[in-house]
């Protein structure tokens, strides 16, 4: 039986995705200072997604659901980022609503 993890909703009922863009990536570790759940930097110094069993997800555009008790802590780390790559989107249309592609 397989099992797939669903991504949390928000409040307003939209399942959510983070991921990072590593060739903007400065390697500062903010994100991974506000949710350490979702974020690590990695032996290169820069910083990946984890999935929701704690693998670091190194392939490129790697996403990972954003955990609803965790949504505030992975907004402020896409608004802090001084690499301004960080991206959070609905996974229904794949259209960003935090980070610096957002409306």
């Amino acid at each position: 039986m397989t099992v797939r993890h669903e991504a949390p909703s928000t409040e307003a009922g939209e399942a959510l995705e983070v991921w990072i863009d590593q060739d903007l990536c400065t390697g500062d570790g903010i994100c991974a200072q506000y949710a350490p759940e979702v974020f690590e930097l990695d032996i290169d110094g820069l910083a990946y997604v984890k999935s929701s069993d704690d693998e670091l997800l190194q392939d490129p555009g790697a996403t990972t659901p954003v955990p609803l008790p965790l949504l505030r802590d992975v907004v402020d780390s896409a608004k802090e980022c001084p690499g301004d790559c960080i991206h959070v989107r609905r996974v229904s249309d794949r259209v960003e609503v935090y980070g610096p592609d957002a409306d």
